[in-house]
């Protein structure tokens, strides 16, 4: 089941992060700068980030009364490659 993220409004622009660390084993952490992060239209990548175990995008935009997959793959150093999807719902706040 998707992860679902804190309702947003759509004149926000807010860091989202999925946490790894559970699904990774010791020893082989996210590489480099992997993240690949897929948002549907409507919704905009402003920038992103990561460290060892956590991905981060900042989003704006969005039209309200919507709920948007967004969808994550990472690379491991080890080269084990996963894709994890969290639900962004956008609101008039």
């Amino acid at each position: 089941m998707p992860k679902r993220w804190e309702t947003k409004d759509p004149s926000d622009v807010l860091d989202f992060s999925l946490d790894w660390t559970a699904l990774l084993d010791v020893g082989d952490p996210i590489s480099g700068t992997s993240a690949v992060w897929t948002l549907p239209s409507g919704i905009t990548k402003d920038s992103q980030s990561q460290t060892p175990t956590v991905t981060t995008a900042w989003i704006s935009g969005g039209v309200a009364g919507t709920d948007y997959t967004v969808t994550c793959q990472i690379v491991t150093v080890g080269l084990r490659t996963m894709n994890r999807e969290a639900i962004l719902p956008v609101r008039n706040l």
